[in-house]
């Protein structure tokens, strides 16, 4: 039931019709702790239509900063949660460099938990969101502008190579 909830939801969200609105779902999600990565679904709408670049790439930036302080408010009201992380090198690391270890929250893998433990840590709200921002920004101006310039004979040869797996 769950997989067919999900294809559902992926099948709505690729409808050509909702573009920007997709890419702030999927941005939004991707933030959580959710394994959902949003940079394929801004580069589809780039790649689509090439005007759409800093709309998508402000909006995903958006989504994705909102996601993140979604995870920074379950981290500060989910204090018993994070009990035994106080003895981790994490928690000492987030507690001695604060705020500015948002920068690091684009990073796959630990960006999302970092962000839950800054909200732990009760580390300041805004210039926390105001760091995500700024990591979450680069990191999609980067991946997009990287995968705009892969040849587009790549990308059909690697749908026909992927539709004989599936």
């Amino acid at each position: 039931m769950i997989e067919s909830a999900v294809l559902w939801l992926l099948k709505i969200l690729a409808a050509p019709a909702v573009g920007l609105t997709s890419v702030f779902l999927i941005a939004f999600v991707s933030a959580t702790l959710l394994p959902l990565g949003s940079e394929p679904a801004v580069f589809a709408v780039v790649k689509a239509n090439p005007a759409m670049f800093w709309p998508a790439i402000l909006v995903a930036t958006l989504g994705n900063t909102l996601g993140g302080a979604v995870d920074y408010w379950i981290g500060y009201r989910a204090k018993v949660a994070f009990a035994k992380e106080r003895k981790s090198r994490w928690f000492h690391w987030l507690a001695r460099y604060g705020s500015k270890t948002m920068l690091l929250s684009w990073v796959p893998g630990i960006g999302d938990p970092l962000c839950t433990l800054a909200g732990w840590l009760h580390l300041p709200f805004w210039p926390s969101v105001g760091y995500m921002a700024i990591g979450k920004f680069g990191r999609y101006i980067f991946m997009t502008a990287t995968l705009l310039y892969v040849p587009d004979g790549w990308w059909k040869a690697l749908g026909d190579m992927t539709s004989r797996w599936f």
